[in-house]
């Protein structure tokens, strides 16, 4: 058992939360921007509670984020009453946020400048995989801090693995964004084709998801793509920040992604129909509209 931290729960970081306290037997304290979710959290799984990411921080072996991006990320560790401000001489901050590989490398520097260290742990498996403790976690960082807080972060998860040093979790998962884009693309596509075919697409998936077509979109998300239903899910905002921050960093690195940079104009033409907080299968309303 270890002191943890968890700083904000949204929709991933409630259910993580709660699978380090119930699963993991952690003694953990929660801070939430909005102090309700947080009185809740505690109530529910028998957690603490604190008032900022400082009170949150202090004195605990391990400190785990979740929040919306790299502003949000920056506000709750180094800024005003911010947790990098009372974390203890060999701790480990994991930040769980999709965010910028740049702000990984600049918050790993000041944790160590602090004495503490700091892993970028971007996770893939959404929601659902969140609630069922379910999700794949990509690890940037120390290799002995990974080894230390592994243990820990399985609560949570079915895989966890170090990519290589301070952002290379951000960078993997990048192109995990990359790959799901290109993906749902094409099973939007294909699913609109044979709709105008007029074949049984479940018959259709049925045969195809079992060959070099099949994914984890297609055999999660062709149904309720086929019936026009997208309310649920990782939202189209959500994907749009984190193609945002892809296109961003191919800028720096000089990669070619014209799909991505396509596909993400796609999901902007989602948001034009109201598709905002529609999962990200919802491509394939684009072209039924």
């Amino acid at each position: 058992m270890a002191k943890v931290a968890f700083i904000g729960l949204g929709v991933m970081g409630y259910p993580m939360a709660g699978h380090l306290k119930t699963k993991g037997a952690h003694e953990v304290t929660v801070y939430n921007r909005t102090a309700a979710k947080a009185e809740k959290w505690a109530k529910e799984f028998g957690g603490k509670h604190a008032a900022t990411p400082a009170e949150a921080a202090r004195d605990q072996d391990f400190v785990f984020c979740c929040v919306g991006n790299d502003d949000d990320l920056r506000s709750v560790t180094t800024g005003e009453d911010g947790a990098f401000a009372t974390m203890k001489t060999n701790a480990i901050f994991i930040d769980n946020t999709t965010a910028s590989a740049e702000v990984a490398r600049e918050l790993d520097a000041a944790a160590k400048e602090a004495g503490f260290h700091f892993l970028d742990a971007p996770v893939s498996g959404g929601q659902a995989g969140a609630e069922n403790g379910q999700l794949t976690v990509m690890v940037g960082g120390n290799e002995a801090a990974f080894q230390r807080a592994k243990p820990v972060i399985d609560a949570y998860a079915k895989m966890v693995g170090l990519m290589g040093p301070a952002g290379s979790g951000q960078l993997t998962k990048m192109i995990n964004q990359i790959c799901i884009a290109g993906i749902v693309q094409g099973l939007a596509e294909g699913i609109h084709f044979g709709k105008q075919a007029g074949l049984d697409i479940h018959k259709v998936v049925d045969v195809i998801s079992k060959g070099a077509a099949g994914s984890w979109q297609m055999e999660n998300r062709h149904k309720t793509m086929n019936e026009g239903k997208y309310d649920f899910g990782f939202a189209v905002d959500w994907m749009r920040k984190d193609l945002g921050i892809v296109l961003e960093e191919s800028d720096r690195n000089g990669a070619k992604l014209p799909l991505t940079a396509l596909v993400d104009q796609f999901y902007k033409d989602v948001q034009a129909l109201g598709g905002q907080r529609w999962d990200t299968s919802s491509l394939l309303a684009r072209l039924e509209k």
